[in-house]
């Protein structure tokens, strides 16, 4: 039995092949002793409007889908577990992007298809969406006081104006007509905007325009450009209640995810969406792997629709052939290619113009995995570096391999024959502990090795039990067989009792703890029940061996 052991663990413990095709090391090392990230979140209700039953219920359902996303991830044996009702700790070990993870772990990933407007409604309800600022804010706290005459949003900025944006998509040529109505005057406020001066036009009544002013035609249809230090102010006055009320009906606005650089300045484009969507996350079957555009260079990943997905997506596109689509993700658009036929159930989400293939393959990555219930935070976060997990793996083998020279020099120099063999029942006992954590996948950490350590010293510590019990035996006059038979009997309960109680505390550690808790708790048990098989039966059958070797008569050393 000891041997069939000892030739399985031996065999558990030989490098296997990894997913690179690299032969790697069957102990997997943990967080501590190999860099990586550990992140701590939870579901961010900050309004409280989930009971304890709708949060607990996102809560598993967002375990899930993390773990999905970080198995499609590839990160090799992750810890992702649910502490307490309301928290999940994830942990990557000897991750190489930790950005990269943390961003897909968080993305919420809600997906939407929606049709882009003309805008004409928006545009005609500006002049009292300004009004509405003024009176809300007062003319007073305004953070950008322009006064204009033009009815319609500022012109081109400058590196779009001699361009032939207006033939860019169908329909940009009627926003691009509105645009050169609003003559000098809306030139003049673009020149103006956001430096806190006023731009006055020629005739007609002036006002205030805090939000006109701001937005500057980009050319294509329902789609506005704002500067980037403007976005902040521009988000303040579309947060007001009643300038979400004066909208148009069947309206919404949403930024697009990347600016766009031109001249001196960056800016951030506008859309005006349908609110209805055409498709959601919730009908995407699969995201194939993605791929890159070889005629226009830009990233996109392909999707597979349900059917019920597939029949809304053709209705929805057919009456739209010619428009503009916005693929929107978490809010924000990543972009609006033209719909130039019926899609059904196969299509593709075409990304941004500065969108590169690795972001395109973390998108299908998080669509695979579905989209998260409720958005979540993090609210712990520990990164540790490759350099400090290679220093605690060379103080852990340090502590380890003193721990070990120490004990087995005390055991020979008191126990001398009895020792050897408490020596070479401690060396099989760590043939198996390390086979065993092996062989059940374990993840050996820092505490880990604390644990092996400590059954280590109640592996000493039984051997102590039964040779002090021979001891006792011998110089009661018995012979050695007898006395060795007697000082294992007499030993066991002992023995069990102490292992018993350790196994019990630790299980409920492994149970109740999380992280490097139940690191500890796992090479515990493991070294505990090596610990018992290697006192009880590794050293009894040495003990077996050495009095049927020795000489007739001879005295046992012990």
């Amino acid at each position: 039995m000891i041997a069939v052991l000892l030739l399985l663990c031996g065999w558990a413990l030989l490098p296997k092949e990894g997913p690179t095709g690299e032969r790697e090391s069957a102990l997997k090392l943990g967080l501590d002793l190999q860099g990586g990230m550990h992140l701590a979140v939870e579901i961010d209700d900050p309004d409280g409007t989930l009971d304890a039953a709708a949060k607990a219920d996102a809560i598993d359902r967002t375990l899930t889908t993390i773990r999905n996303r970080i198995d499609e991830f590839g990160v090799r044996e992750p810890t992702i577990q649910k502490v307490g009702d309301a928290r999940i700790v994830v942990e990557l070990a000897g991750i190489d992007d930790p950005e990269r993870a943390k961003a897909i772990v968080e993305r919420t990933a809600f997906l939407e298809f929606k049709i882009v407007r003309s805008g004409e409604e928006f545009r005609r309800a500006l002049p009292r969406i300004d009004r509405i600022i003024v009176r809300e804010i007062g003319a007073e706290n305004l953070e950008v006081v322009p006064i204009i005459e033009a009815e319609t949003p500022t012109g081109l900025p400058e590196f779009l104006q001699g361009a032939d944006s207006a033939a860019a998509e169908p329909g940009a040529a009627d926003a691009a007509e509105d645009t050169t109505t609003s003559g000098t005057g809306a030139d003049t406020a673009a020149t103006g905007a956001g430096t806190g001066t006023a731009a006055t036009g020629g005739a007609g009544e002036q006002e205030l325009r805090p939000l006109t002013v701001l937005l500057l035609e980009s050319g294509q249809v329902g789609q506005f450009l704002v500067r980037e230090q403007d976005i902040p102010t521009v988000e303040r006055y579309l947060a007001l209640d009643a300038v979400r009320d004066a909208i148009p009906r069947g309206s919404e606005l949403k930024w697009g995810v990347e600016p766009i650089a031109g001249g001196a300045d960056s800016y951030r484009t506008l859309y005006v969406l349908e609110d209805e969507p055409l498709l959601t996350g919730e009908d995407l079957a699969d995201a194939g792997p993605a791929a890159r555009d070889p005629t226009f260079n830009q990233p996109y990943v392909p999707f597979e629709t349900t059917r019920r997905g597939a029949r809304k997506f053709e209705r929805g596109t057919s009456r739209h052939v010619g428009d503009l689509m916005a693929i929107v993700l978490d809010n924000k658009v990543q972009s609006a290619p033209v719909i130039r036929q019926t899609l059904g159930r196969r299509a593709q989400i075409e990304m941004g113009a500065g969108s590169s293939l690795q972001e395109a393959q973390d998108l299908a990555l998080v669509l695979r995995a579905g989209a998260l219930p409720q958005p979540i935070r993090i609210v712990e976060e520990r990164s540790v570096g490759p350099s400090l997990g290679a220093d605690s793996v060379r103080q852990g083998k340090f502590a380890f391999a003193m721990g070990i020279i120490l004990v087995l020099l005390l055991m020979v120099a008191y126990y001398r024959v009895a020792g050897v063999m408490a020596v070479i029942a401690l060396s099989i006992y760590i043939v198996l502990l390390l086979g065993g954590l092996a062989g059940l996948g374990a993840t050996l950490t820092l505490p880990g090795i604390a644990g092996i350590i400590l059954s280590i010293g109640m592996a000493v510590d039984a051997n102590v039990l039964i040779f002090e019990r021979i001891r006792e035996e011998l110089e009661a006059g018995k012979t050695p067989r007898t006395a060795v038979d007697t000082g294992f009997e007499a030993a066991l309960s002992a023995i069990v009792d102490a292992n018993l109680t350790t196994l019990i505390t630790a299980i409920i550690l492994f149970q109740f703890g999380t992280g490097p808790v139940r690191g500890f708790a796992v090479t515990l048990v493991i070294g505990i029940v090596a610990s018992f098989f290697t006192a009880i039966f590794v050293t009894r059958t040495l003990f077996m061996i050495y009095l049927d070797r020795r000489a007739a008569g001879a005295p046992i050393k012990i």
